[in-house]
């Protein structure tokens, strides 16, 4: 079977050389950017106003601003500046409708998760069909040139994911300020390198992938012409582990933190390299002892980008580490940060995991229509013989899609996702997916 998946993985790989692609979020390089701007305000009375040069410094501001990479927001069509261009705020988003069928395995959750797999098949999960809007999205960006603080970004959006599946309660994703370097508020993670991942139906993504959104101050600085990038930020800790009847939880103390170095190459430095690492310091009480404690988590990826001039695009990361399930996309909420040690239940331990996950893109007409694929595994290692039969040992993630713009604005595409999970004592689940996705952005 992993014979099979090697292959299908090499079929995908071939055919992304042969037609090619760009992610719909920015990986293409698109020079069409042609808001609506409004406008507002006379307050600069000291020099004549140039409407033409007005307009053509405010679609600066919002592309020198843009961020690209997964999920991430595409410029807003409708924006509201001063005739100085000391503020501008950006409206947009996107309606999405995901339709999809599952077949020879059916998992109980809307998104694609191979942890979620189940082991046992019966009739209830055979098959089963889903159309979802919750993805849909609205955002607001404002932008301030300051005299004092220079540029200041104020970026905050919003999806339909806040509570149960199909519930439609608005969720908050992103709402952070930006100026001199730093970056202050709720965020994607720093660990999270957001160009390394390919554009997928499947809200997921690839199961070895770490999107997610923190709490944090992060600071960045370019050097060498931007082509050299570092991070580093506290961000607010997410711990979950099993605490056996020796341990107890309580609140965290300490941010995780988290520092990343990035080189950049090739035109508009579409290529990239990034390694990052995550240190937390996990509190828990030790009951028997009648005090707190401590354990050490950590972990590194190296991950990036490649572009591989107009027509292929190669995505990739791996990361190991112990104790970060928040930080890996198929563990996200599993119990397993740390775990008591069967061979002392005095003590715990930290769980050693790891995964990888590599993709290609293929521009059959670039910027408007490209086909992908690729694969992901990840693997949660047993310790000191903790983890019984029955528990998640290995997780894997294929994917095969085609996207195309038919407008600017319009976007349809389909996609075949594949999925494995395999437990501790080798026994083995699978499940399948056809999506189609119809997207309008405003």
């Amino acid at each position: 079977m992993k014979q099979m998946r090697l292959l299908a993985f090499a079929a995908l790989m071939v055919a992304a050389g042969t037609f090619t692609s760009r992610a719909q979020d920015g990986h293409h390089r698109r020079h069409d950017y042609t808001p609506t701007i409004y406008t507002i305000g006379a307050d600069d009375n000291t020099k004549e106003y140039d409407p033409k040069e007005h307009r053509d410094n405010t679609i600066d501001d919002f592309k020198e601003t843009h961020r690209r990479g997964f999920q991430q927001a595409h410029n807003p069509q409708f924006i509201f500046a001063t005739r100085n261009n000391s503020f501008a705020l950006g409206i947009g988003g996107m309606v999405n409708l995901r339709t999809s069928f599952d077949f020879n395995g059916a998992m109980g959750n809307i998104d694609f998760i191979p942890y979620d797999i189940p082991m046992s098949k019966s009739y209830s999960t055979r098959q089963r069909v889903m159309m979802d809007a919750s993805t849909s999205r609205l955002f607001m960006k404002a932008i301030i040139n300051s005299p004092m603080l220079g540029r200041v970004v104020v970026f905050t959006d919003m999806d339909f994911r806040g509570g149960a599946e199909f519930s439609y309660i608005p969720r908050l994703r992103s709402a952070y300020v930006q100026l001199k370097g730093f970056t202050v508020g709720r965020d994607v993670t720093t660990f999270c390198d957001l160009a390394a991942a390919p554009t997928t139906i499947d809200f997921q993504g690839p199961n070895a992938y770490n999107f997610a959104f923190n709490e944090m101050i992060r600071y960045e600085h370019s050097f060498l012409r931007r082509h050299l990038t570092v991070g580093i930020a506290a961000e607010m800790p997410v711990v979950n582990a099993t605490y056996g009847e020796h341990f107890s939880a309580i609140y965290q103390r300490v941010p995780d933190g988290i520092a990343y170095i990035e080189f950049a190459w090739g035109e508009n430095r579409s290529s990239h390299i990034r390694a990052s690492g995550v240190i937390r310091d996990m509190y828990l009480h030790d009951n028997l002892r009648g005090k707190n404690t401590t354990q050490l988590g950590w972990g590194a990826q190296l991950s990036g980008h490649i572009d591989i001039g107009r027509w292929l695009d190669i995505y990739m990361n791996g990361v190991y580490g112990r104790g970060i399930t928040p930080y890996i996309q198929d563990l996200a909420g599993a119990p397993y940060d740390f775990t008591f040690n069967p061979k002392n239940p005095q003590s715990v331990q930290t769980m050693p995991m790891w995964g990888w996950q590599a993709a290609a893109q293929i521009n059959l007409a670039p910027g408007r229509c490209w086909l992908a694929g690729g694969y992901s595994q990840v693997r949660l290692e047993k310790h000191n013989g903790y983890l019984t039969d029955g528990q998640y040992h290995e997780g894997d993630y294929i994917f095969g899609n085609a996207f195309c713009n038919i407008t600017k604005n319009f976007t349809v595409a389909l996609e075949y996702l594949h999925g494995s999970r395999k437990d501790m004592s080798g026994k083995k689940g699978s499940a399948n997916r056809v999506s189609l996705m119809a997207q309008y952005n405003f």
